[in-house]
């Protein structure tokens, strides 16, 4: 019989591995984490993540709109306004991203030092 540890990794399609899916993407648990502070725009998102491409958050940010984890809202104005900001979906992963910034501020520092 399998340990309890690898039935739970090998289980296709179980719950954790439909959660990653939403929020694969080397962006998309930092865009979350900017967007639990309020709404942002999207040169505001530009400027708070510098290392991610224009092009790459773009293409992050519609997914997350699609899995209706955010929310996209454009004023009719010119130039065009666009804000983002969490749905309440969204909003529900709030736990998850703050424990792994807990997680991340109480381990990579010796990661890092390690790594010097």
């Amino acid at each position: 019989m399998p340990r309890l540890s690898q039935r739970i990794v090998s289980c296709s399609g179980c719950s954790v591995e439909r959660a990653l899916n939403l929020i694969d993407g080397k962006w998309k648990i930092v865009i979350l984490y900017k967007l639990l502070g309020g709404t942002l725009r999207f040169n505001e998102l530009r400027r708070l993540i510098p290392a991610v491409t224009q092009r790459m958050l773009t293409h992050q940010l519609r997914e997350l709109e699609a899995d209706d984890l955010i929310v996209r809202k454009i004023y009719p104005q010119v130039p065009p306004k666009v804000e983002y900001s969490l749905s309440a979906k969204g909003r529900s992963l709030e736990p998850v991203i703050m424990a792994l910034k807990k997680w991340g501020d109480m381990n990579l520092s010796s990661v890092e030092a390690k790594a010097a």
